[in-house]
């Protein structure tokens, strides 16, 4: 392709910026990077923000290449025929080649009261509503967090620390992703910190007041105050676009995540689902995903066969508080193993990664073409692995069905 290519990128999340980042590594190539918000979140330090004992907003000055064009408004719909992407307010941008990465969020909750009454954490503006209901609470007021993934770990430990009288809902077992061992970890953990840990089939919330929680079994908790980090959703920007997208909303591609529909455009992030076998919600993840999107359309443009995906690391950290942390490592299949780093390592381990995402943004911003995570040797044939098995379990799947 000859000439000036203009790259827009939807979202400016862990994936976007770091995509728009890599793609200046061309002087022929421009970049917009399109945001709802000036700033960049930081989202896994969302519970900081939320229990006062951190920020969890960066300056996109700092994580974000001069070159690339920054755009604060919403993207409303893409038009792949005509290579347009229209906002909520401006003037529809075109473009030669289009990255999604337009993250995650919380699901709308199914049980009856917590959408009027149960205060969600995933996004920025979800974390400040927050804030201040915690602020005004008395110290000794009951908190109930639903919800025993990463961010309902976290939050739990966060206030127990300062003192609150924390309980912890699981809907079923705590720490799903967790080895057994460090399952035990982070239980004693909690306990430590005084959190009461409801777990197992009675651990389902039915429904959600003002003042109480109600679990499957009839047990009825106290709650002042009720945080909801239960369930995953993406963005409907793909699926209101007429964009194929797998069952929760994120953009289908091949493997070297471009659409199915349309080889302009790719996706990286949460947002995500390669040959419909997406990768688990992490910045782990996020950040190799849009590195492969970026050099893909920098294949493409050099006249070049996009490699593949492929994931040769995974872990999972964990916050418990500020003195504690886990640090779970798992297979090449995404399967967390025995070996765990708790206790304080697993608190600096944590807050190394927590202040290292900023800086391999930075580091792309200054030098493009820096980040290397997703080169890592190995990987590939795990991952060929797994959509075999993915493709053979599919037609089971639909003849258990019909």
């Amino acid at each position: 392709m000859s000439g000036n290519t203009h790259v827009v990128v939807i979202g400016g999340g862990y994936a976007g910026v770091l995509a728009a980042n890599r793609l200046t590594l061309r002087d022929d190539v421009t970049v917009t990077l399109v945001n709802p918000r000036p700033d960049f979140v930081h989202r896994v330090r969302l519970h900081q923000l939320a229990s006062g004992t951190g920020d969890a907003v960066v300056a996109y000055r700092d994580i974000l290449a001069e070159g690339v064009r920054l755009v604060a408004g919403t993207a409303t719909r893409i038009d792949a025929a005509e290579r347009s992407v229209t906002l909520a307010a401006g003037d529809p941008l075109d473009y030669d080649y289009l990255v999604y990465a337009v993250g995650s969020g919380s699901a709308e909750p199914g049980v009856p009261g917590a959408a009027e009454f149960a205060y969600p954490i995933a996004t920025l503006e979800q974390a400040q509503r927050l804030r201040p209901v915690l602020d005004a609470a008395p110290a000794t007021a009951p908190v109930t967090v639903v919800g025993a993934g990463p961010t309902g770990i976290e939050t739990a430990a966060e206030l127990a620390e300062q003192g609150r009288r924390v309980t912890l809902v699981c809907g079923g077992v705590l720490g799903p992703y967790l080895h057994a061992r460090g399952r035990r970890t982070v239980a004693k953990r909690l306990a430590e910190l005084g959190v009461t840990v409801i777990d197992g089939s009675d651990a389902k919330v039915t429904a959600v007041t003002r003042d109480a929680v109600r679990l499957a079994g009839g047990r009825e908790l106290p709650s002042e105050v009720t945080i909801w980090t239960v369930g995953f959703g993406v963005p409907d920007l793909a699926a209101r676009s007429g964009l194929s997208t797998d069952a929760v909303g994120r953009l289908l591609t091949d493997e070297t995540l471009t659409s199915v529909d349309d080889a302009r455009i790719l996706a990286a992030g949460d947002s995500a689902a390669p040959s419909g076998l997406p990768l688990r919600m992490s910045c782990l993840n996020a950040l190799p995903l849009a590195a492969r999107a970026a050099d893909t359309v920098l294949s493409r443009l050099a006249g070049e066969q996009p490699e593949n995906l492929r994931q040769s690391a995974y872990a999972q950290c964990i916050s418990l508080g500020r003195s504690a942390g886990i640090y779970q490592f798992a297979s090449r299949s995404d399967v967390a193993g025995w070996l765990h780093i708790g206790g304080g390592l697993g608190a600096r381990i944590k807050e190394f990664v927590c202040q290292g995402i900023p800086g391999h943004l930075a580091d792309e911003a200054h030098k493009p073409g820096s980040f290397r995570l997703h080169r890592l040797p190995g990987g590939a044939a795990k991952r060929r692995q797994l959509l075999r098995a993915a493709r053979a379990e599919a037609p089971a799947v639909a003849a258990r069905v019909a």
